[in-house]
């Protein structure tokens, strides 16, 4: 008989949670479901994010099939992806969260005497609870959100760290065939020099100038050779696969009008936590309702409890100031971190135009130096002109083209750099 009766009552409490663990949308619908007055069509969808979905309709700005693309997809396959675990950990709370409004339920056993065990069955059903539960769904997505953003950066930050190691590699390499061929040509006018002082037509002091001239040339060669093996020495460290074949670069278009950057992809993400958890703080200091029962081979009791989280003093309307001035101040993150994305672009931007028109000078006056340098040759061979003289011109030649080098991959590393700061140097699929 006492078993029955357990199971009797057992029964009836689980019937009576089931009046109130109907299905999700019948709780939405219910003015009862965690406090919501009106059905919430955002909760419905599955975890349907704004966010997620705009992070995975985005698409790479690095041409297919260039060295970019490459390099790209070379340190990607090679990616320890721990962001990737987090996010999976973030989807499983997430997952586990959508249920929170079904009842709860577990074994409980106690010690009455010495010798005797009492086992009970414990379900407990909130009916109210000020929107509590539905926060901490949403603090869950939120979390899911938050932890897809961090993907999406670390991605992009991985591979542009990768493309700056390539174009270091690439730099390095055009101005390796500049200073190698300064080299030889600076040993070529210390051998003239070295006869010209040992004929008595040259002076010592220009031969020691020369010669000082000359270790210059061959410690800038042998600079960019150990800056082109260190780059590629640490891109082949992040590469699933070598990219000893790779070489040449590529034209970066700009990124499209109407894309948010990721820091203020974040921001909004961050906000709708930080609104989340203000929610469930709230709900803290306000009552809920809570029907639950235990059943035992003893006794079966059931009841509807009234309680709140947290205790009310005089410093509660101060907490709950706090609480509102939370949601405010995460608002206000989005606009800062918009307005300072904003200042980076127009930085980036601003250099970009000056590394253009720097580029077209420094090419023109690398092509008048090669001109000027022909014409002192010439005027040298004709016996015009001294050595040390075409040296010098020789030199600001060499100076202007390596400059002129450099502006070159200046500029593609920052339209690279814009890229990354809208999450565009990897396909929102593949993250």
């Amino acid at each position: 008989m006492r078993r029955a009766a357990t199971l009797a009552a057992s029964v009836a409490v689980f019937a009576l949670a089931g009046c109130f663990g109907k299905s999700y949308e019948e709780t939405q619908r219910s003015p009862f479901a965690s406090g919501a007055a009106e059905p919430d069509a955002a909760m419905i969808q599955e975890q349907r994010s704004e966010i997620i979905a705009t992070l995975q309709a985005r698409e790479s700005l690095l041409p297919d099939q260039s060295p970019y693309d490459t390099v790209a997809d070379a340190v990607m396959a090679a990616n320890a992806r721990a962001a990737e675990a987090e996010l999976r950990a973030a989807l499983l709370r997430s997952k586990a969260a959508d249920k929170n409004w079904l009842p709860q339920l577990g074994p409980s056993i106690s010690l009455t005497s010495m010798s005797d065990f009492v086992a009970s069955l414990f379900i407990e059903q909130v009916l109210f609870d000020n929107g509590k539960r539905k926060a901490e769904r949403e603090l869950a997505r939120a979390d899911v959100e938050v932890a897809a953003v961090t993907l999406s950066e670390d991605s992009n930050r991985r591979v542009m760290t990768a493309l700056e190691l390539y174009l270091q590699a690439e730099k390095a390499r055009a101005r390796v065939g500049i200073t190698r061929q300064a080299a030889a040509d600076m040993t070529e006018f210390m051998r003239i020099m070295e006869a010209r002082v040992a004929g008595g037509v040259s002076d010592t002091s220009d031969e020691q100038v020369l010669r000082l001239k000359l270790d210059e040339a061959r410690e800038t060669l042998n600079a960019d050779l150990e800056a082109e093996r260190t780059a590629l020495a640490e891109l082949a460290a992040m590469s699933a696969y070598p990219l000893d074949h790779v070489s040449g670069v590529a034209d970066v278009p700009m990124f499209p009008a109407g894309v948010q950057p990721l820091d203020v992809l974040r921001a909004r993400a961050e906000m709708e936590r930080d609104v989340a958890e203000t929610k469930i703080e709230r709900a803290g200091f306000l009552p809920s309702l809570t029907a639950g029962g235990t059943a035992s081979n003893v006794s079966t009791d059931l009841g509807v409890t009234v309680e709140t989280d947290n205790l009310i003093g005089l410093g509660t309307g101060a907490a709950l100031g706090a609480i509102e001035a939370d949601k405010k101040a995460a608002a206000a993150r989005i606009e800062q971190a918009q307005e300072d994305s904003d200042r980076k672009i127009a930085r980036l931007r601003e250099y970009l135009a000056s590394l253009d028109r720097q580029s077209a000078n420094t090419g023109t006056l690398a092509r008048q130096s090669v001109s000027n340098y022909r014409t002192f040759q010439e005027q040298y061979e004709a016996g015009q002109r001294q050595v040390m003289d075409v040296v010098n011109v020789y030199e600001t030649m060499v100076s202007r083209r390596l400059e002129h080098v450099g502006l070159k991959y200046d500029a593609i590393l920052t339209k690279l750099q814009m890229a990354e700061e809208f999450g565009l140097l990897v396909d929102g699929d593949d993250v």
